[in-house]
């Protein structure tokens, strides 16, 4: 018998084809393609050996190691196979992402489609499952924690009918232990628990994974040192891993059979090894270097415009270094907002080292230096912003004019009131203007005229890339019919 079981929902069970960007997609509703086939297209089931997926979310991944290493009987499953293992299991751990769609992306796309993501959907479906109502019913605790459990205080209804016992917010390691051994003892927990500052894990609490996590992903530290005022993160210490730590990760997803690259994961993956927001040239090319011998491809989570347009140089030798073993490179990459006003207000560290009202120049460089290099990135605007003004909403048009030579997709997100902000009212569709309208349609027009050369770049060489790409094609014709449709 196994008296822990992790999993997470299907939406994050998969490996999205080897493309993480790919992941977004769970964020769209259902649509005019029929779910079976927008599921092999975004989110394909991983792989499972007798029900135990190949990979898993690196922040279950996380969970996992640490209840190992305190010695729990602990195992994660994949969701389709919970009722093989569920009979016997006495806490039922579950990763989530955005159970509710409330994150800014699904939120958006929730707005403008007028139904559910997916994600939520399949969280729910998860939650709903017979296997784990008749476990429920036999006694079973369920602890649900991750980057979505901030949404949960949302939803304190659906909490309750689904007798939740614990939500877990902020990094874990030094609770999850307490916490699962208070529930297998029977013990009462608190319904919400957040992670305080003093319990925030320290480099070497932090355990590494013992199984392969999806697509090769590896933290390489937490934290910003930015300080934006919409931002969880910004709210945690930064800390960067040692190498060491890192290539022991790397290594160890590497034996695992599918997983032959590697997404490097932080905040700004071009701060990694600073103590500010100046780029360490030695640790970035370091690293770099580390994976671009030792994996098949090369991937960041996220950075900065800023930390890029700071060190042109770094980043054509960091790009030269990746792009021998690939055509092309991705990342998330923050834009918010085209107004150096507002950057001023409300992310005045973001333009570091520049001043905060370069704000703009700053992004035209950044994003200049990205195309030139080859690295895609999937940019991020907020609209809705608090003190947002008319005016700053034209300078973010203005803005998007000057970015339409540059090879990437922008994404407008309605503000979601987290970080500083969190006591902030959520922006939404009905608040929009004629000018939010315009900015939304312009965003999709760019993306819209980019969508070909990065479906090319994504699948080059693979059997479904010219299906793909007329999928993707009329998809984005649908966003822009939608797009004109909101009033």
């Amino acid at each position: 018998m196994t008296e822990v079981l992790l999993t997470a929902d299907r939406t994050l069970m998969s490996n999205y084809h080897n493309n993480e960007f790919l992941g977004f997609g769970t964020c769209a509703p259902p649509n005019f393609i029929p779910e079976w086939f927008y599921s092999f297209l975004f989110f394909p089931p991983l792989k499972a050996s007798k029900g135990f997926p190949s990979a898993a979310p690196y922040g279950l991944r996380k969970t996992e190691a640490q209840l190992l290493k305190e010695g729990f009987g602990v195992a994660t499953v994949s969701p389709d196979h919970l009722e093989e293992y569920i009979g016997d299991t006495k806490v039922l751990g579950i990763h989530t992402m955005d159970p509710f769609g409330l994150g800014p992306a699904s939120s958006t796309l929730a707005a403008i489609f007028k139904k559910e993501p997916y994600l939520a959907k399949h969280f729910h479906c998860l939650m709903d499952s017979p296997a784990v109502k008749k476990a429920k019913a036999n006694g079973l605790k369920i602890i649900v924690g991750g980057p979505g459990a901030w949404q949960f205080r949302y939803r304190q209804k659906f909490v309750k009918d689904h007798q939740i016992d614990c939500i877990v917010e902020g990094e874990g390691e030094n609770v999850v232990g307490k916490l699962f051994k208070a529930a297998l003892e029977g013990e009462e927990l608190p319904r919400f628990y957040e992670v305080s500052i003093r319990e925030t894990p320290s480099l070497e609490e932090i355990p590494d994974i013992v199984n392969p996590s999806i697509n090769g992903l590896v933290e390489i530290g937490r934290g910003c040192c930015r300080g934006c005022e919409f931002c969880n993160v910004t709210l945690r210490p930064l800390r960067w891993y040692p190498l060491e730590k890192i290539k022991r990760e790397i290594s160890l997803n590497l034996k695992a059979d599918n997983v032959e690259g590697c997404c490097l994961h932080a905040e700004d993956v071009m701060l990694y090894g600073s103590k500010n927001t100046t780029p360490e040239d030695e640790k970035l090319l370091r690293l770099n270097e580390f994976v671009a011998k030792n994996c098949e491809g090369i991937s960041w989570s996220h950075c900065s415009l800023a930390a890029v347009a700071s060190k042109p140089k770094l980043f054509s030798q960091l790009s030269e270094m990746i792009l021998t073993k690939q055509s092309w490179w991705g990342a998330e990459v923050g834009i918010e907002t085209g107004s150096a006003e507002l950057a001023k207000r409300i992310m005045p560290a973001k333009a570091h080292p520049f001043k905060a009202e370069d704000w703009p120049e700053v992004v035209r460089d950044g994003m200049g230096l990205m195309h030139d290099n080859m690295m895609v990135p999937a940019c991020t605007l907020i609209v809705g912003l608090p003190e947002e003004k008319e005016e700053d909403i034209l300078r973010t048009m203005e803005l998007m004019d000057d970015l339409e030579g540059f090879r990437s997709l922008i994404v407008p997100l309605f503000f979601v009131p987290l970080g500083r902000l969190k006591n902030e009212d959520w922006f939404k569709d009905a608040a929009m203007t004629e000018l939010h309208k315009q900015l939304l349609f312009q965003c999709v027009e760019h993306d819209f005229r980019w969508v070909d050369s990065l479906i090319d770049l994504s699948f080059k060489g693979k059997w479904y890339t010219r299906f793909l790409k007329e999928f993707y094609k009329g998809f984005a014709g649908i966003a822009k019919r939608k797009v004109r449709q909101i009033e």
